[in-house]
């Protein structure tokens, strides 16, 4: 039993992984409390489902067109609303994206109703001597592995990537170096939601979609980024396993219901005792 939980637990640390990689992301470049997070991954739901839906395409085979459509959403919404508020006070920032979950929810209600809707693909359990792993969360697992490790090249192998720390790091002097910041930020934005879009995919095999589910993803996103340092990629992962085994084993213990109540206590004493993260001053892109 133990060694089930144990799998259990990475498995849902490698899911909460491509939650909360693109949050982080966008936290730590343009230094904006994007509430609307848990809205995008909502939106990456969608779509991955109408696309199954309509076409009867397997959910993981709308991954790049989930991802590509997430991302001109989110350059649209940084075009849009972000730039204008980047100088702006935070609660300006803060209540914007706020405001924007509530525009982005009854968007959805308008066009698909208030109904729980889900994408069942029958694939074998997986089975390791005494272990039984859920066939859809392994590649959610390994998609959210796979594509923190892709970001994490993007960010220290290319060009690009080196312009995204430079701006993270010191804007004004990435500017006087010659670096577009308004290009590398919008970039950064549309690289975040595509992350969500991403994640949508993965999820809608496993978790109904409706218009209101994006508000407990993006609470957990929240979560993990404040664990491990906000604007640091290792944070991020280093935060999705902490809550992930914090789930795993008091869901086990006591209830699911419990072992999130922990979590959030979590997040609450290390605003309290260690406001900068596991990784505290370190933490960066």
């Amino acid at each position: 039993m133990l060694l089930q939980v144990l799998v259990n637990a990475i498995l849902l640390g490698g899911m909460y992984a491509i939650i909360s990689v693109g949050l982080n992301l966008i936290f730590g470049v343009l230094k904006v409390i994007n509430f609307a997070h848990g809205e995008l991954i909502m939106l990456g739901m969608y779509v991955s489902y109408w696309l199954a839906f309509l076409y009867g395409l397997n959910p993981y085979l709308t991954l790049p067109i989930t991802a590509i459509t997430l991302f001109v959403i989110g350059v649209c919404i940084e075009r849009v609303l972000i730039k204008p508020l980047l100088n702006a006070p935070p609660i300006n920032q803060l209540l914007t994206t706020a405001a924007l979950i509530l525009v982005i929810q009854n968007l959805a209600l308008i066009l698909w109703r208030a109904d729980y809707r889900g994408i069942t693909v029958r694939m074998p359990l997986i089975t390791l001597g005494p272990v039984f792993i859920s066939a859809t969360r392994f590649i959610a697992f390994a998609g959210g592995i796979a594509a923190s490790l892709i970001l994490y090249y993007l960010l220290m192998k290319t060009d690009v990537g080196i312009r995204i720390r430079a701006v993270a790091q010191d804007p004004e002097v990435s500017q006087l170096l010659g670096v577009n910041v308004p290009r590398i930020q919008t970039i950064t934005f549309g690289l975040g939601a595509l992350l969500a879009g991403v994640s949508g995919s993965l999820m809608i095999p496993i978790f109904m979609v409706n218009p209101t589910v994006g508000g407990s993803f993006g609470l957990i996103a929240w979560v993990i980024i404040v664990l491990g340092g906000l604007g640091s990629f290792t944070g991020a992962l280093i935060g999705s396993f902490v809550v992930g085994f914090i789930e795993a084993f008091i869901g086990v213990l006591i209830s699911l219901e419990i072992a999130r109540a922990v979590a959030f206590l979590a997040f609450i004493l290390i605003l309290l005792f260690k406001p900068a993260g596991i990784l505290g001053e370190r933490a960066r892109v």
